[in-house]
């Protein structure tokens, strides 16, 4: 299946971007680590430090279980802790996470300067669709990728397959992201990245798989845009 709308920005340098949710939009850190600890504890685990916790954000969900718990051999205590999760997660009388400040004004901005808008992400198709619908984003992007979907990053498979759907190259594509795993799914696929340093790893860490640059807010991502669509026309 291919995007059946017609093609935009032939005259930019990046014509789709491709962001990663938790972490990168969204605020939702420390969400993901209490689910994870609670789910932890009700199921008599050894409850993760939010360090060990935020190391693995980004991952699918499966991936993320094992690298904490990889004593759980079956796949039915795996599933046991996953429900346990999602009953958190899903839960409404959990505080909701929040966009980080200016995204939504900046991914408004973006849709209408005509790029291509995707998300790639280790969130589930139940929780993305939820999280757009209440942040009234749905309908700025152009095709969104979830981890139930395809492999979990760092596999390229679920970017592959969203510039496979838009129909524009790995060169006019760029990866927006706050993990390692982001990065990676990146350098995996032959495209280029920018790092998100508001997320759950650090600068150091980011730097080490050689974004083209870093930036502390996700809303900082439209000036650096800006800067590059100048010096591609000069």
């Amino acid at each position: 299946m291919k995007y059946p709308g017609k093609m935009k920005n032939m005259d930019k340098k990046y014509r789709l971007l491709v962001f990663d949710w938790d972490g990168t939009l969204m605020d939702s850190q420390q969400e993901i680590i209490s689910c994870f600890q609670w789910a932890s504890r009700d199921v008599g685990l050894e409850i993760p430090s939010s360090d060990t916790v935020r190391n693995i954000i980004g991952l699918g969900m499966k991936q993320a279980v094992h690298a904490i718990f990889p004593h759980l051999e079956t796949d039915t205590a795996q599933q046991d802790f996953i429900e346990r999760y999602r009953h958190y997660y899903f839960s409404p009388d959990k505080p909701p996470a929040e966009l980080f400040d200016g995204v939504f004004e900046m991914l408004n901005g973006l849709s209408q300067q005509e790029y291509f808008l995707a998300v790639a992400t280790g969130k589930g198709r139940r929780g993305l669709d939820q999280v757009l619908e209440r942040t009234n984003l749905a309908d700025v992007f152009h095709y969104t990728r979830c981890v139930d979907e395809a492999h979990s990053k760092p596999h390229p498979q679920m970017l592959l397959d969203v510039i496979d759907y838009l129909g524009v190259t790995n060169e006019s594509t760029l990866m927006i992201g706050d993990t390692e795993y982001d990065l990676l799914m990146a350098k995996n696929a032959d495209v280029n990245s920018v790092a998100v340093c508001c997320g759950a790893h650090d600068k150091e860490r980011l730097e080490l798989h050689q974004p083209l640059t870093c930036i502390d807010w996700p809303h900082e991502l439209t000036a650096w845009l800006n800067l590059i669509e100048r010096e591609n026309k000069q």
